[in-house]
């Protein structure tokens, strides 16, 4: 495999060595117990500092994919390989592992200006048109949720996509855009009239609101997510270890 990274590219130098390295530790050697270069020489072949070979390391090693021992080196942990992207899913895939069948009731696309917190987090110009996708999803009998979804110019989507596959999946699979850190925010508010309208709740009935800032490798901005939930059709846990 070459050691290699693009010292011009926009993503950061520590994303391009945590891909290499997630790459290296897909092949059948290192799996099999070989130590992994070290970050000496790995910094020397791709002539950056070792703190950014570190940095990259480090956040493999707290992923699980990594395990790092002084004077031993570092090891791919025995474990099947996963990466971050498999760690928190999608809708549908959060669905389907429940075993709850999900139907699309409405799904509407357009292009609209970037107003001034869209334009912040995708670090572009206000005004600036992005796509806009809008989904009511739910069981076949009954819609519970109400997504609103807005996408980086970036992703280079132009609304013909097959929008009814898993997100995620369409977008790695036909623009090359690989989601991998997913953060939320989640609060409970009211039903105003047009989500009250369309998840048939009255207006100020309980909704759990999601908030999804979804981002590449390169830990730059792809999705801004909003999620509008019907409190007694939906569970949200969280589970923790120590």
């Amino acid at each position: 495999m070459e050691f290699k990274i693009d010292h011009k590219s926009a993503v950061p130098l520590h994303a391009q060595v945590e891909d290499l390295l997630r790459e290296l530790i897909k092949k059948e050697e290192y799996r099999d117990g070989k130590i992994l270069p070290g970050e000496v020489e790995l910094a020397k072949k791709l002539a950056i500092s070792r703190s950014t070979v570190r940095q990259a390391v480090k956040k493999l090693v707290f992923e699980g994919l990594l395990i790092r021992k002084k004077r031993m080196g570092t090891k791919v942990a025995p474990q099947p390989v996963s990466s971050k992207s498999n760690n928190w899913l999608s809708f549908s895939q959060e669905m389907k592992l429940r075993g709850i069948p999900i139907k699309n009731f409405e799904l509407h696309l357009s292009w609209v200006p970037a107003d001034e917190e869209l334009a912040k987090f995708f670090e572009i110009k206000k005004g600036r048109e992005v796509l806009k996708m809008e989904r009511l999803r739910g069981r076949p009998n009954e819609p519970f949720v109400y997504f609103i979804s807005f996408f980086h110019p970036r992703v280079e989507l132009n609304g013909n996509e097959d929008f009814t596959r898993p997100l995620y999946e369409m977008l790695e699979k036909e623009h090359s855009v690989i989601a991998s850190l997913s953060k939320e925010e989640i609060s409970a508010t009211a039903a105003g009239e047009f989500i009250g309208g369309k998840l048939k709740i009255e207006e100020g009935s309980p909704v759990l609101f999601r908030k999804r800032f979804v981002f590449d490798q390169g830990e730059r901005p792809i999705e801004y997510n909003l999620g509008y939930y019907k409190a007694d059709s939906f569970l949200y846990t969280v589970e923790s270890t120590r």
